[in-house]
């Protein structure tokens, strides 16, 4: 599995995860043969479950990104101080302060990196039990409602060219599972004020591939 997130912005905790569900899904008729679409990805992560437990992880993450932040401000300081200085300060006063300035940045990325690492597999983790959970209710609606096949919209290499929406069925088995799981809906997230550095940080946002 890939590690698709973007390590420029560990900063920006406060994303609101907000999966489509309008990928294109239908049914259609061959003889006695019903197909259905799923946008699977999109649902799981829709899922109260999901949500639940993906705003429990940032906020587990949440002092890492403090500590980013502390350290990539500390950098920023530094910088603007031998900008400032520069001119009074000796040729060996200013390699010296910027090599320091070059080590930190250095140890923040490699922080920042470790950090996206822990985050992604985390998140990851959540996904597949989530949807290990998510397939049995996908299965067991598909078979009530007399579906024989079932296509994952998901997928880059899916072969959906056209299908109509009439027969999503996406909306209604995330309703069956947030019905059979019991958990309500996490209220909305307020987004986290951006922070804005010199450095490279991951950021923590669903990317589940199964």
């Amino acid at each position: 599995m890939k590690r698709s997130l973007a390590v420029a912005l560990f900063l920006s905790a406060g994303m609101a995860l907000h999966a489509q569900t309008s990928s294109p899904a239908a049914a259609s008729s061959a003889g006695s043969s019903k197909v259905a679409v799923i946008a699977f990805q999109e649902a799981v992560t829709q899922t109260n479950e999901f949500q639940r437990d993906f705003a429990d992880l940032q906020k587990k993450f949440e002092p890492k990104r403090q500590q980013l932040k502390t350290e990539s401000d500390e950098i920023e300081t530094l910088t603007k101080q031998l900008q400032a200085q520069g001119a009074t300060l000796s040729e060996a006063q200013r390699t010296s302060r910027t090599n320091a300035i070059n080590e930190k940045k250095k140890q923040l990325q490699r922080d920042a990196e470790d950090a996206q690492g822990d985050f992604q597999q985390q998140m990851e983790d959540t996904f597949k039990g989530v949807a290990a959970k998510f397939y049995p209710v996908m299965q067991s609606y598909a078979t009530q409602q007399g579906y024989s096949l079932v296509l994952d919209a998901s997928q880059q290499s899916s072969p959906i060219l056209f299908a109509v929406q009439s027969a999503n069925i996406t909306k209604p088995v995330l309703e069956a599972y947030n019905q059979k799981s019991g958990i309500p809906a996490p209220p909305p997230a307020a987004p986290a004020p951006h922070a804005s550095t010199g450095a490279s940080h991951p950021a923590p946002r669903p990317a589940a591939h199964r």
